[in-house]
């Protein structure tokens, strides 16, 4: 007997293959309620709701209850009519038993759920995909998967804090798209992965010359790589300490894309232009806050758990900045245990926000103190830029 939820997947593989409805399998012997909860995994089949499912199926309860090692190919096809978790999940299963199966097959799994890992910020799970990815597309020898995956990879590793390895993967997937050709829009990928890496990196002179020709290769471009790479330009022209021109980059993306391609993206783009806002001198708490509500608006049509916690964090912000730390320590407490779903720069952000806190309350030596060793684990991870701004704080800080 298969356990639960691989029995309902099961059943739902089957009945999706002969075109049967919840109605039309369960007929007269079975509510469509209980079967739609055997599908899902909620409730443990009788073997008299197996002997009947099976003679509906006009098969035997063995054949039911026994995995039969469903297909890459048919879990790939299957898969394209479930929510993303729900393919996800059914791909991941799959992939466990197809070892031996065409890898450009296994590839395409592969890559779907890196992806639904990476929206999960499940950064662990991701990094396994992609090394697998990684060596699989270089025994399928095409070089466009090869600079995909190293871009992904890059992204991946720098969410973790591990800037010198995604400076090295980005690198290697860029010179790979320039020694083999590859299409402008695969070059762009390389591109926003590199520049981001070399920014965080603190190497903002080396990231420089790229950004050219990230923006000739997205001039007549649109939709949501179009709009991440004028963010990622716009990010290192922070650096550079052109704060007006990033605030024209970010405005151009903002109003050139309209989300319905990728909702996340949009509300995202919008966090950033806030946190700029914030930047300037002085703050345009004003801007920030329309941004945040623009956010807010949106958010039960698309909101992520890591949208939300981001949100709730530039909140935190742009109470600081306006004086008022009762409701950014509320704030901050309502984070309390969700540093998971942030990339290692955000948490260290977050934990930056918290000794603001403790300054603005007039707890000086303890949220220096605080701020040296996250200024300290900043460098050690190689975040130069995250550790150099951490730095810059502290100094500010002391002149107060």
């Amino acid at each position: 007997m298969l356990e639960q939820p691989v029995f309902g997947r099961r059943l739902r593989q089957l009945r999706t293959e002969r075109g049967l409805t919840l109605a039309a399998l369960a007929g007269e012997g079975m509510s469509t309620g209980y079967l739609s909860r055997l599908e899902s995994g909620a409730r443990q089949p009788t073997e008299r709701a197996v002997a009947y499912l099976a003679e509906q199926l006009g098969i035997s309860p063995a054949e039911l209850t026994q995995s039969t090692g469903t297909s890459l190919a048919q879990s790939l096809t299957l898969a394209t009519g479930f929510g993303q978790d729900e393919a996800a999940q059914t791909l991941s299963e799959a992939l466990k038993a197809s070892e031996g199966e065409d890898p450009l097959l296994r590839w395409q799994a592969l890559w779907q759920v890196a992806e639904w890992h990476g929206r999960r910020q499940e950064y662990t799970e991701q990094r396994a995909c992609l090394d697998e990815l990684a060596e699989l597309s270089t025994r399928i020898g095409l070089p466009e998967l090869q600079a995909r995956v190293l871009a992904e990879l890059s992204r991946c590793l720098r969410s973790t804090g591990e800037i010198t390895g995604a400076v090295d993967t980005a690198t290697r997937a860029y010179e790979l798209t320039r020694s083999e050709e590859l299409p402008a829009r695969v070059r762009t990928a390389t591109l926003i992965a590199l520049v981001s890496a070399l920014a965080e990196a603190g190497r903002v002179p080396d990231a420089a010359p790229y950004t050219d020709e990230l923006l000739t290769l997205t001039e007549q471009g649109s939709g949501p790589q179009w709009a991440q790479a004028l963010w990622t330009v716009a990010s290192l022209r922070i650096r550079q300490g052109e704060v007006d021109t990033a605030g024209k980059l970010m405005d151009q993306a903002i109003a050139g894309f309209d989300g319905r391609d990728d909702l996340t993206l949009w509300m995202r783009l919008r966090i950033s232009s806030a946190r700029l806002a914030l930047l300037t001198d002085p703050p345009h708490t004003e801007i920030a806050q329309q941004r945040v509500e623009e956010v807010q608006a949106a958010l039960p049509f698309g909101g992520t758990p890591t949208v939300e916690q981001q949100l709730l964090a530039l909140r935190a912000r742009l109470a600081v900045i306006t004086g008022r730390p009762a409701e950014a320590r509320a704030m901050l407490e309502q984070l309390a245990g969700f540093d998971d779903l942030l990339t290692f720069q955000d948490r260290i952000r977050l934990d930056v926000l918290r000794n603001r806190v403790l300054l603005l309350e007039g707890k000086q030596e303890p949220a220096l103190d605080g701020l040296r060793k996250l200024a300290e684990q900043a460098q050690q991870s190689g975040n130069m830029d995250l550790a150099a701004e951490i730095w810059r704080l502290i100094a500010e800080s002391l002149a107060k």
